[in-house]
């Protein structure tokens, strides 16, 4: 491989003034869906009241310039693994003995989720914490997400993702360094550990994505707090799953209209950013509309899901994972049952629900508490 193969270029967002100008005139001529009638639209999808009052912030309230801002505000690069341009924020610690900390977003988030912890993370002291607990975070955009685009080719599942994110950590120069994430985050960041077994310490995870083999045996004897977390799974299947079935098979037929309209593609995307998908706390506006924007300016709508498409025709990892997990739920999400993690990992840990309602955005809603939880989990690690 050449030195420019392995090239760290630095990188800022200067999203044009005429692409804002162009948001603002097609946020100003939107052609609305009807609204369901009755009472309760939402049981039907994302409303239109709720779709109709973020467009009117969005076109009149939202500012992508103090969001550009606050990107702007942290070290950005770009450099190219596996043939794919990976953007990412590296915020070193001033700690001298830091973790390395790669952290990883899911669909519809972006690096946007993880601006909250980076002071906490980084930097403990300033915020009444152990200096030793200190990471250096790394924070990439997935492949053919926001930044991290355009898609130089297929095949960008959770496997080939995690060895990417192998090869950034080794260009960085990290011998031995953490992984955690969100989404799917949670789902790469293990396979980060399965990948780098040498140099991976541990993986800390929101959620566990382990189901039902069909096995009625595997529910005999579930505990009270298993049994809760089936019955938020099975509302997800039941009222939000359609997503996952047409990413996974037809990508790139919704890619033309979340690329033709920015209300269109609020709508799809925010539908994981609902009270409802939240547990009925509901996200700021400014943190939806900054996702939605990024997607929107990038043009990553239609790329960004067809990870799905890939995870989906990728072979499955047939052994349980060994690195050692930590879990950290947060009421409002489903964050995994923990007899079927216990099952596909044979190292956790650390499992611990929390009541706060951090939903599933928690490192945006709770910083303060996922970073302490990190923090314990790492503290043995070090």
């Amino acid at each position: 491989m050449s030195n420019a193969d392995n090239e760290i270029r630095p990188f800022r967002v200067e999203i044009p003034q005429e692409s804002l100008e162009d948001l603002h005139a097609r946020l100003s001529r939107v052609r609305w869906a009807s609204e369901v009638p009755g009472p309760g639209p939402e049981d039907y999808g994302v409303s239109l009241a709720w779709v109709q009052r973020l467009t009117g912030c969005w076109r009149e309230g939202f500012d992508w310039r103090a969001a550009e801002a606050r990107l702007n505000g942290y070290p950005q690069f770009v450099t190219e693994i596996d043939g794919q341009d990976i953007h990412f924020l590296h915020v070193k610690s001033p700690e001298p003995d830091a973790i390395p900390l790669i952290l990883t977003h899911g669909w519809p988030g972006s690096v946007f989720e993880y601006l909250n912890v980076i002071g906490p993370l980084t930097d403990p002291h300033a915020h009444g914490k152990d200096p030793a607990t200190a990471f250096s975070l790394v924070i990439p955009s997935l492949p053919g997400f926001g930044f991290s685009a355009p898609l130089a080719d297929r095949g960008w599942s959770t496997r080939r993702t995690a060895a990417a994110w192998a090869g950034l950590m080794h260009r960085l120069g990290y011998d031995r360094y953490g992984a955690a994430g969100n989404d799917a985050g949670s789902m790469i960041s293990p396979e980060v550990g399965r990948l780098d077994p040498e140099h991976v310490i541990g993986v800390h995870v929101t959620q566990v994505f382990s189901f039902p083999s069909g096995d009625p045996a595997e529910f005999e004897g579930m505990s009270a707090e298993d049994g809760a977390a089936m019955g938020k799974l099975q509302w997800f299947m039941d009222s939000k799953i359609s997503f996952n079935q047409l990413h996974s098979q037809q990508p790139q037929t919704l890619a033309h209209a979340l690329a033709d309209s920015p209300v269109g593609l609020l709508g799809w995307n925010a539908q994981l950013m609902t009270a409802d998908a939240m547990g009925d706390k509901q996200l700021d506006d400014d943190f939806i509309l900054a996702n939605a924007a990024l997607y929107w300016f990038t043009n990553t709508g239609g790329s960004a899901i067809r990870f799905y498409y890939e995870d989906a025709h990728a072979p499955r990892q047939a052994e349980p994972t060994t690195v050692l997990l930590g879990v950290a739920g947060f009421a409002g999400d489903f964050s995994g049952v923990r007899r079927f993690a216990e099952r596909d990992h044979k190292n956790l840990v650390q499992w611990n629900m929390h009541p706060e309602p951090g939903g599933h955005y928690a490192a945006h809603m709770e910083p303060e508490v996922l970073a302490d939880d990190i923090r314990r989990f790492y503290a043995g690690l070090r």
